[in-house]
């Protein structure tokens, strides 16, 4: 049973996830703030953290900061719950090592879904490594380079980059890539992905730009 910790200030958000949660078969551990939640680290990792941006001893962009800045908890998966909707607030949590996001108001079942689907965290696919030119994909280190230098990414990101690459040359449509990466049809939340694309763009450097957008189809990687 995997454990998660839900760190919301507000009451009746913080109930709803940890019974939705709960009755989903995890183990849960709630927390209205930060400080509790850090304490609590020291005691027990996570298998995946649920985390408000706005609480009220701690952003939870700088939170996940510190998450990713640590050998400790550097690979928890981490699902970022915001109001805010612009793509910038977006693209700045993904950008600081969140793996997902959900925006308020959101439904129970998406939220379950969007856990379990971040939680699988091994594809189905056998290959342990994958080289494309100087990238390597080494799935049993869950590691990337690029001519030998290490790319950090989150676990979304990882998995995005693996099922572009293993697919290379195949331009995979978006729905696809939704359904494989994120586990759920996530129509009108089509912007998740392209964030992630964004994202990992940017990371990759002059390799990102081999990653092509096909309009109105999806993307392909050359």
């Amino acid at each position: 049973m995997a454990l998660i910790y839900v760190i919301e200030d507000d009451a009746s958000i913080r109930e709803i996830e940890e019974y939705a949660l709960k009755n989903a078969g995890f183990e849960v551990k709630a927390f209205e703030k930060a400080t509790p939640f850090f304490d609590k680290l020291e005691e027990i990792l996570p298998d995946l953290i649920i985390l408000d941006v706005m609480l009220p001893d701690e952003n939870g962009i700088d939170i996940v900061k510190q998450l990713r800045n640590s050998s400790f908890t550097r690979d928890i998966p981490v699902i970022m719950v915001t109001a805010k909707t612009s793509e910038l607030d977006l693209v700045k949590g993904l950008e600081n090592g969140a793996d997902d996001y959900v925006k308020k108001p959101f439904s129970v079942m998406e939220l379950i879904s969007r856990v379990k689907a971040l939680l699988r965290r091994t594809l189905d696919d056998d290959v342990k490594k994958l080289e494309l030119d100087g990238l390597v994909i080494d799935k049993e280190r869950h590691e990337v380079k690029i001519d030998d230098n290490l790319i950090e990414l989150t676990f979304k990101e990882y998995e995005l980059l693996y099922y572009l690459t293993i697919n290379k040359g195949i331009v995979l449509r978006r729905d696809q890539i939704m359904e494989r990466i994120w586990g759920i049809d996530y129509e009108g939340e089509s912007r998740t992905l392209d964030m992630h694309i964004k994202t990992l763009r940017h990371k990759l450097g002059e390799f990102g730009g081999r990653i092509r957008t096909v309009r109105n189809v999806g993307y392909v990687i050359e």
